[in-house]
Order: structure tokens, then C-alpha cells, then sequence
């Protein structure tokens, strides 16, 4: 489910963060779905259970879980998340076309390969 790379420069609740938004945004964790508790993720992961709940905390601030006390955290993609991870993946089209311009790669190029078709 998740994976932790030690060698990754990025905090390790960040990883976590990570890993668990895609996990809800691409759907594998479907809305309302339970999440692992705090002290199970971190035994799972052999890393301390304060790095999990600062990673759940932060993506219940951004409207990717939710918390229901007594109960635990289930998935949650509210309109917000779903629009700010949307701006995320258009920022990050915007780069690469950039670099494919600078490339010389050209805008019917580019087009094609995003319409699933062969680049010349």
C-alpha cells in the first residue's frame, strides 16, 4: 500500500501524505473507505505513530480524510481537494510542455502523444 524510502530527501510524513492522497485521488481507497488506524500504519511501517498522525492531520486540513472520533479517518476527496490536486496536475502539464517546447517538439507533436497516438 505504501512504500517509505529512507533515502528519499523528503520527510517521511510527507511520503506518507503522498502516498495515501494518490491513494484516494486515483481512487484505490474509495470515499468513506477506513483508513488503518494511526498505531496500525506505523507498526505496518516501523516508523513512529507521531509522523503518521501529522500525516493524516494534514490531509484531513486538506479535505482528503476525515476523522470521526471513536471511529478512526476514512477517505474523503471533498470539491476542494479534488480542484487543488487538479491545479496540481495542470501546473505540472504546463512545466512539461514547456520543457517539450524548449525540446523542439511541436504543439501537433505534443497533441497527438496526448491524444494517444504515435510521435513522429
Amino acid at each position: 500500500m505504501i512504500h517509505i524510502d529512507f533515502r528519499d530527501p523528503r520527510p517521511i510524513y510527507e511520503q506518507v501524505y503522498d502516498a495515501l492522497r494518490d491513494l484516494i485521488v486515483t481512487g484505490v481507497l474509495a470515499p468513506g473507505e477506513k483508513l488503518p488506524s494511526v498505531r496500525e500504519l506505523a507498526g505496518t511501517l516501523a516508523i513512529n505513530p507521531n509522523t503518521i498522525q501529522r500525516a493524516y492531520r494534514e490531509l484531513e486540513a486538506d479535505g482528503y480524510l476525515c476523522s470521526v472520533p471513536g471511529k478512526g479517518s476514512f477517505a474523503s476527496l471533498s470539491d476542494t481537494a479534488r480542484n487543488a490536486h487538479r491545479q496540481e496536475l495542470l501546473a505540472r502539464f504546463a512545466a512539461l510542455a514547456g520543457e517539450l517546447r524548449a525540446a523542439g517538439v511541436s504543439e501537433e507533436d505534443m497533441i497527438r502523444s496526448i491524444q494517444g497516438g504515435e510521435e513522429t
